[in-house]
């Protein structure tokens, strides 16, 4: 058992998985990588979806986390996911940086790109080149905002969105943004 001053010291973490458990393909059963990653240490460990939302808590850097999780993902289930880490403090950021509040009515069609990097002017250039006149988009930080009342599937910017920034990154609906908010406040 960890002693308490371990646990004090540990922080809530949101692991984005993305490509998992799509058209049959990389499959990660949710409670299996539960199960995983209380193996590995971490602890108050919950997903939320088959998608690949983990919220839990650790202690270590945010690439040494990674690189933990994805070497015991690859070890147990023969592939290695993409992962993107968030602090608790990047989710609730991005979260109260919606430049969109009228739009989480209707979170499916709200969109937020968690980005590995914040992109150049250019790759922002680009969106604007291509976005629907219906839409509205904002880069703020290392986070795209997507506002597409006539749905994600319809929307050209969404489809090159990463190759037009550059930048690797992982989408979810505000919907799913919200409740990975909340679990991390329940922790």
């Amino acid at each position: 058992m960890k002693n308490r001053s371990a646990q004090r010291r540990a922080r809530t973490w949101i692991g984005l998985f993305r490509g998992i458990n799509v058209g049959g393909r990389n499959l990660l059963p949710m409670k299996e990588l539960v199960a995983l990653l209380v193996a590995e240490g971490f602890d108050e460990v919950r997903t939320y979806i088959q998608s690949g939302n983990v919220v839990f808590r650790g202690n270590g850097s945010s690439a040494a986390i990674g690189e933990r999780i994805l070497a015991a993902v690859t070890r147990r289930f023969g592939f290695r996911p993409q992962l993107l880490l968030l602090s608790a403090a990047d989710l609730a950021h991005a979260v109260s940086a919606n430049p969109y509040p009228e739009a989480c009515g209707k979170p499916q069609y709200l969109h937020l790109w968690f980005l590995v990097k914040a992109p150049t002017p250019a790759g922002t250039r680009a969106l604007e080149a291509i976005r629907a006149p219906s839409e509205r988009f904002a880069v703020r930080g290392r986070v795209l905002y997507l506002h597409a009342p006539e749905g994600i599937g319809r929307s050209r910017l969404a489809a090159r969105a990463e190759r037009l920034l550059g930048v690797a990154a992982t989408a979810r609906n505000w919907r799913t943004v919200t409740q990975l908010l909340a679990r991390v406040r329940g922790a």
